[in-house]
């Protein structure tokens, strides 16, 4: 319990300084969070109606709105760890860390406080643009409230291991430009995964890079979830994608930040 006092009092400070950097600097996550929005908006006001047929719910687009937000809100977490990869990056770059080494605090404490803003932060986004989907017609009678807090621990845990592979993007970027090109796969992945139209409508040649992918899984999950469609084997996919990812970042982030600075 000594060794563990430290640890916590200097993870939650931390943890207070970036999130006092996000409350001062809100523009890079407002940036990325109108990502998810205008694409949200888009795709339900202009393609509405035509996906909606596509997708064998008739000419009513709020079929395509209850297929559509699932996928929005995984695509979101992964545009806000964006932001955790460019200010992973400034830490890494202009000297704090270094200052931090020499300081009497708790080794990993500079990661957590990353890691669980950048969660809290993604969590918000997430809320942000769920209400978005509710105000346009979104709606989940089927959920029961163990699917919900199921769909939200779902979330968090997404959440968690991309945010711990954006730190280690952030952590091996020599600068905040090439942490925010490295951590782009994080938005283009939704693009080319079910969150917009069904896997079995793509081309043959191309259906197995959009379902053996990490968001194609979480997102079934999801809409199985608040929807009621059937989830199958998704859900332990998506499962063992989150912890394997969460892992893999986590010693990835460990190993660049206890090397030693050139």
């Amino acid at each position: 319990m000594s060794s563990l006092s430290p640890a916590f009092r200097d993870s939650s400070t931390m943890l207070r300084r970036n999130l006092l950097h996000a409350r001062r600097y809100p523009s890079l996550t407002l940036n990325l969070l109108l990502t998810p929005v205008v694409l949200l908006l888009l795709f339900v006001y202009v393609f509405g109606d035509v996906m909606s047929a596509g997708i064998g719910g008739g000419a009513d687009r709020s079929a395509y709105i209850a297929y559509l937000v699932p996928g929005l809100l995984l695509m979101t977490i992964g545009s806000t760890t964006i932001g955790t990869a460019v200010s992973v990056s400034n830490d890494m770059t202009e000297g704090i860390i270094a200052r931090f080494r020499t300081m009497a605090i708790h080794r990993g404490s500079v990661l957590v406080g990353h890691v669980i803003g950048s969660v809290l932060q993604a969590v918000l986004s997430v809320a942000l643009v769920g209400a978005v989907g509710v105000a346009i017609g979104f709606r989940s009678h089927q959920a029961t409230a163990a699917e919900w807090l199921a769909a939200f621990g779902l979330l968090v845990l997404f959440a968690l291991a991309l945010t711990w592979i954006a730190v280690g993007m952030g952590m091996v970027s020599p600068n905040a430009e090439a942490a925010s090109n490295n951590a782009l796969p994080l938005i283009f992945l939704p693009l080319i995964s079910s969150a917009f139209v069904p896997v079995s409508s793509m081309p043959g040649w191309f259906q197995p890079v959009a379902e053996y992918q990490p968001f194609t899984p979480v997102i079934e999950t999801l809409r199985g979830l608040l929807l009621g469609t059937p989830i199958g084997d998704a859900w332990w996919i998506a499962l063992l994608w989150c912890l394997g990812l969460a892992a893999l970042g986590y010693r990835w982030s460990k190993a660049v930040y206890d090397r030693d600075p050139k």
